[in-house]
């Protein structure tokens, strides 16, 4: 791509040209003489690119990427999880012929996981054709080991030497493999839209994405449980086509789209790593993410009904569906097959969604604004609810079957808003907004909520702008009954926290200043408060405070500073009971972050040479106590901290040939007790995979030199 900026110079030329035709007008006009049109031929811009004239305009970019060390974390997104030196190449292409013909070409990280490419060919109020390519690397865990074979396949085998009663047991020591458990994703993209005179419009789009590797899962006999590794080959194929018509003040467009997942492998099988007291349950099988498929027709229309009053609307329908044959309830033969023999071979799902909206918006006066919107989301499962086996574990049946439910819901959805100015600078806007919820198949069957909002911005003075929102909300759910299919029952005590009585207090405070020429000053807090007084059982407090300021400082006319800072803390506490009653212990839990960083901008060498520097600070704390009225030790601190540094130079040569660098080091340690420390042999009936926390100490060297044509 052509990078190149106009001059200061030159903008600034053309708007004291600007002025001075502007003041002559004016002069003429109080005179009452004639005044000639301005010739406007001389107003140009000696180093702005002119994009629409015909040709090909571009560059290359190629160099190289050194790291210091592997490092799986580092590598989510980036594509740099090893140590050594990676191919950096890019580039860019515009090409414009002399009938409005056009074009572009771009590529980005050819050299490493995360490569993008993206082409676009088009012609001005005709067509316009995109092709688009991606890859996104995820990496899951960090110093994974598994004693199984076959990983990557549909069926975990063990080496000799199990099953074996405890982990301690197990020859852990001699079979234990690391295992780099990570996904990569493919991602192929085209759309292409026509547009038929100044009326009609065409637009068509397809996607096929592939996201391949192995993720982890977890599977249980009893009371002993084995982490897995299971083989990833997803493949997602979507399109839509959708038409329009403008004519005036009519706006209308429809459309159709579909989604298609398949999954090339249905089921895990693993081999039963402890001796679970049965001699049959030697194997367990799990179900993977079944086939499914999902298609929507739609409709939106907008229509002026005056200068000042617009209506505007959607409507879609759509219907998943599910027909992926059934795995066996067990592979343990010796629970007997009339017992875990399912009812059907597919389960045949069936789930209409219906969406609608509605929006009017109005000026009756000047300075004032009405907003009237409507919306409802419709979910209808018609999935027949059948009786299954109740297989615990793969080691009992239970006596009661269990029964699929299907679940649905209705949510509809009105706004009213009122924004006008008052005298002064006061801009003042209210709002109410109503939300109702019918369930089916809940403890709850219909939830109310009403939330009443204000914002207002102000300017008592010049360079700065101050911003308010509060907010209160209240839902009001009708009577809290028990889920009837849930055996053994839940305790009567209990409130989820989305189906419980609420009430919500929410402010957002926001002021931006400049403080003098060049500096600009932006501070913000933002405060919620959610209060569950009616839950005996479950969560009963929620509070978040974030605050914050943003500093921009430019030195001068080459140099500009950033300077920032935030910080957010989370607080809950909940009430549970271990005999399914009365509350007879509490938790709460804690969450801190602290962010602080600094950017510095130069320009040196009048202009050929752009230097940058960037520091980033983070810290984080996660605290969760538990209070059950005996003396036992509280759980550790989890916590994460992050530094990063990272200095940038690029040195224009010469009009063409530009030379790129940076340095980068960053530094990340986390601690996390739910896996630090955990081996595979640490708990008796666990095996886990020995993961830790993401932690790594990273230089990277950028080396490139840029050529534009």
């Amino acid at each position: 791509m052509n990078t190149r900026r106009c001059a200061l110079s030159d903008i600034a030329a053309a708007v004291r040209k600007a002025l001075a035709a502007t003041a002559a007008m004016a002069a003429a006009a109080a005179t009452g003489g004639a005044l000639a049109a301005p010739d406007l031929s001389k107003w140009t811009c000696s180093l702005c690119p002119d994009e629409s004239a015909p040709g090909i305009t571009g560059s290359v970019t190629a160099g190289v990427i050194a790291t210091s060390d592997d490092s799986h974390s580092y590598g989510n997104y980036t594509g740099l999880a090893r140590q050594g030196v990676h191919l950096l190449a890019g580039g860019g292409l515009l090409f414009r012929g002399s009938d409005d013909l056009y074009g572009s070409a771009a590529a980005e990280d050819l050299g490493l996981a995360t490569r993008r490419l993206a082409a676009e060919l088009g012609r001005e109020g005709g067509f316009r054709l995109r092709l688009g390519y991606a890859e996104i690397p995820r990496h899951v865990a960090d110093g994974a080991l598994s004693p199984f074979t076959g990983i990557g396949g549909a069926e975990l085998g063990l080496p000799a030497g199990y099953p074996a009663a405890t982990t301690q047991a197990m020859p852990l020591a001699s079979t234990l493999q690391p295992v780099e458990v990570q996904t990569r994703r493919k991602r192929l993209e085209a759309g292409l839209t026509w547009s038929y005179g100044r009326d009609w419009g065409l637009r068509l789009a397809a996607r096929h994405e592939v996201k391949d590797g192995i993720e982890r899962l977890a599977g249980s006999f009893f009371s002993t449980t084995t982490q897995l590794l299971a083989p990833v080959d997803q493949t997602i194929d979507a399109i839509e086509a959708a038409a329009s018509y403008t004519s005036g003040r009519l706006h209308l467009s429809a459309g159709a789209s579909g989604s298609w997942f398949r999954n090339g492998n249905d089921s895990l099988i693993w081999t039963n790593p402890f001796l679970s007291g049965s001699a049959t349950a030697t194997r367990g099988e799990m179900a993977l993410a079944p086939d499914n498929q999902f298609t929507q027709v739609y409709a939106a229309a907008a229509y002026e009904l005056a200068p000042s009053m617009r209506l505007s609307g959607d409507i879609a329908y759509g219907r998943m569906t599910q027909d992926a044959a059934l795995r066996a309830a067990t592979l343990n033969t010796g629970l007997g097959a009339a017992q875990v023999a399912l009812p059907v071979s597919s389960i045949d799902a069936r789930v209409d969604v219906f969406n609608a909206n509605a929006r009017f918006s109005a000026q009756p006066l000047a300075g004032v604004q009405l907003v009237a919107a409507y919306s409802r989301d419709a979910r209808d499962n018609k999935t027949d609810s059948r009786a299954w086996p109740a297989v615990s574990t793969d080691l009992f049946v239970g006596t009661t079957p269990r029964v699929n439910q299907p679940f649905s819901f209705t949510r509809d959805l009105v706004r009213l808003s009122a924004e006008g100015r008052l005298p002064g600078s006061l801009k003042v806007a209210v709002g109410l907004d109503g939300d109702w919820r019918e369930r089916t198949l809940q403890e709850v069957t219909t939830t109310r909520e009403t939330t009443l909002w204000l914002r207002a911005l102000a300017r008592p003075l010049d360079g700065l702008a101050l911003t308010l929102k509060l907010l209160h909300g209240n839902r009001d759910p009708d009577a809290y009954g028990s889920a009837a299919w849930i055996n053994p029952p839940e305790n009567p005590l209990l409130r989820k926290f989305n189906l419980a009585s609420r009430t919500r207090e929410a402010a957002q405070a926001r002021a931006d200043a400049t403080l003098g020429e060049g500096i600009g000053l932006a501070v913000h807090v933002d405060t919620m408060h959610d209060a569950y007084d009616g839950s005996a059982i479950g969560l009963t407090n929620a509070r978040s405070t974030a605050y914050g300021a943003d500093l921009s400082w430019a030195l001068d006319d080459d140099t500009t500073l950033q300077l920032f800072g935030q910080v957010e803390r989370i607080r809950s506490s909940q009430l549970g009971s271990q005999s399914a009653g009365a509350a007879d212990w509490s938790a709460r839990a804690r969450d801190v972050a602290h962010a602080l960083g600094a950017g510095l901008r130069h320009k040196a060498l009048k202009g050929k040479l752009e230097l940058g520097a960037d520091l980033t600070f983070t810290r984080s704390w996660a605290d969760v106590a538990v209070d059950t009225g005996a003396l036992e030790p509280g759980f550790p601190t989890a916590r994460s901290r992050f530094d990063g540094v990272r200095l940038s130079a690029a040195w224009k040569l010469q009009d063409q040939i530009t030379l790129l660098g940076s340095y980068a080091y960053e530094v990340l340690r986390s601690t996390d007790w739910h896996t630090d420390g955990v081996t595979p042999s640490t708990v008796p009936v666990l095996l886990s995979l020995g993961e830790a926390s993401p932690h790594y100490r990273m230089n990277v060297l950028r080396l490139a030199v840029r050529y534009a044509f």
